[in-house]
């Protein structure tokens, strides 16, 4: 198997290639090279996506390309130039527009031309739809995978971590909204491996690559029993009194990960893994996927914040 990866510095991009090296396929990367160390038994084939393929991927003659782009212009450009291969491009479900619905429809409108995340952020969506579309149209065959929030060792988002890090800490844990608020997330290394698996099998189709939703405290849960911290205490605090309190949603610091505006985000994190589960993706229980984001970065609520806004919590009127 002769596999093109568009990128392969960091997280997804990254882990596709290296469990490809071990599958023993021939494995190339294709990208800048300035983002972080490709793994070991792969080709490196510099290109900045900004100029035309170098003959190097042009004439790659490759039974299958990954990419995980958001910009149309470099997704045009490698479609260009990898006119027979099999594609799997890695969408997202920000393409849809109604995040309080978990169904695969309607998308945002796409967005054709390259947009700086840094000026307008709300344009990441369309981009990968109209990334999808050039996908569709041009290349031999596809698969269009649209995973929600990955998850696992290599993250640099700190958009997770902070859970198993925190429950490992053991003590009164802040926990977000209820308990019973729906949430999901997938396993880097097992969404890697799947978009292996179809890019081996050339299976086409769209797909939601997403792992089981489950009710939040039951995500921490099985959080808390892969990292040694079942002897926790959560401490459930409604919406409002951290919204009032300045605790921000979803990541970044002073966040609490995992936790939307409800009901506007009730499907965001709830979607069907049913026709990705059919089509072979296989999942690991989130025990197991814990312990490999205790050394990750973590951009959330710090611990002092998190202990003012619980000793807020217990104080206010008619707390307990």
């Amino acid at each position: 198997m002769k596999l093109l990866v568009l990128g392969g510095t960091r997280f997804l991009s990254r882990e596709v290639a290296a469990q490809a090296v071990q599958r023993g396929w021939d494995v190339a990367c294709a990208c800048r090279g300035r983002s972080g160390s490709l793994p070991d038994g792969v080709r490196h084939l510099p290109w900045d996506r900004d100029d035309e393929a170098p003959d190097s991927v042009a004439q790659g003659d490759w039974d299958a390309v990954v990419d995980v782009s958001r910009l149309p212009s470099h997704v045009r450009r490698a479609l260009a130039a990898t006119p027979g291969s099999h594609w799997v491009f890695v969408s997202t479900i920000s393409v849809y527009a109604d995040p309080s619905s978990p169904a695969m429809q309607p998308l945002v409108d796409p967005v054709v031309e390259d947009v700086d995340l840094a000026v307008d952020p709300e344009a990441y969506g369309g981009m990968k739809v109209a990334c999808e579309q050039l996908v569709t149209e041009q290349a031999a065959s596809s698969a269009i995978v649209r995973p929600g929030l990955i998850v696992g060792p290599g993250d640099p988002t700190g958009r997770f971590a902070h859970w198993p890090q925190r429950l490992a800490r053991g003590g009164e844990v802040l926990a977000p909204g209820r308990p019973q608020d729906v949430v999901q997330v997938i396993d880097v290394r097992d969404l890697a491996a799947w978009l292996l698996d179809l890019a081996a099998a050339r299976t086409a189709g769209t797909f939601d690559a997403v792992g089981e939703p489950m009710a939040f405290g039951e995500l921490l849960a099985h959080v808390a029993s892969g990292v040694g911290g079942d002897g926790v205490g959560l401490t459930w605090v409604d919406a409002a009194f951290l919204e009032e309190h300045g605790v921000t949603h979803w990541a970044g610091d002073g966040s609490l990960p995992l936790w939307l505006p409800r009901p506007e985000y009730d499907g965001m994190l709830a979607h069907d893994p049913g026709p990705a589960l059919a089509a072979g993706l296989r999942l690991r229980p989130l025990a197991e996927t814990a312990p490999g984001c205790l050394d990750s970065p973590v951009h959330a609520l710090s611990p002092e914040r998190e202990a003012e806004v619980l000793a807020a919590w217990h104080s206010r009127a008619g707390g307990i």
